[in-house]
């Protein structure tokens, strides 16, 4: 009977454990255009001598973390010659219970999910993206090494990060980018993240 009992114990430890594991699965960013790791030129910016469609790719995420109420998302070329990288897209205050934008969201801003905005990129004001906030693809120059594009998605415990973080909507991707990792706080619940390269 001790046996027996001994038994019981385990598989009750057992199913705690597969349990915990279960609510603690890893939240994850991708994207379906992008799985080769590489930008077709699709998504390639139409402006500063490239000659792509400048198409934001799809992207979708899973496992978003519990209390999350709002998330955003940046995108950051770290090889740009500029001192401090390039930012390509942004967008904040998207809902939680989102699990993705599709192709071309990052293109206007009546695409973005509702409640959501483009916060401004290093394109700002040049015209490249036909409005400031929107999705400015690679164009690294010519001769380079291809440059990495690190896509970025926050789960945040606040639902609007401009209004937590006290800056104004119209603030710049660095300016966003010390909120979410520091200002917020504990209010920053998870990053999730991957990274494709363009080069030409």
């Amino acid at each position: 009977m001790k046996r027996v009992f001994q038994g019981l114990a385990l598989g009750i430890c057992t199913v705690a454990v597969m349990s915990a594991h279960a609510q603690t699965a890893t939240f994850t960013l991708s994207s379906p255009d992008l799985s080769s790791g590489r930008f077709d030129n699709q998504f390639v910016l139409n402006g500063f001598g490239c000659k792509g469609q400048n198409v934001s790719p799809a992207l979708q995420w899973s496992n978003v973390p519990s209390g999350t109420k709002s998330l955003a998302l940046q995108v950051y070329d770290p090889d740009a010659p500029t001192g401090s990288g390039f930012w390509h897209w942004a967008v904040y205050n998207i809902p939680a219970d989102t699990t993705g934008m599709p192709r071309g969201a990052g293109n206007s801003a009546a695409t973005l999910p509702a409640g959501a905005f483009g916060g401004n990129t290093d394109f700002a004001d040049t015209g490249a993206t036909g409005g400031n906030g929107n999705y400015g693809g690679p164009c690294p120059p010519e001769g380079d090494k291809p440059h990495r594009y690190i896509f970025t998605l926050f789960a945040l415990a606040v639902p609007q990060v401009d209004v937590a973080g006290g800056v104004p909507k119209s603030g710049s991707s660095g300016l966003y980018g010390f909120v979410l990792n520091k200002g917020v706080g504990a209010a920053l619940l998870g990053k999730a993240s991957f990274t494709a390269t363009y080069g030409r």
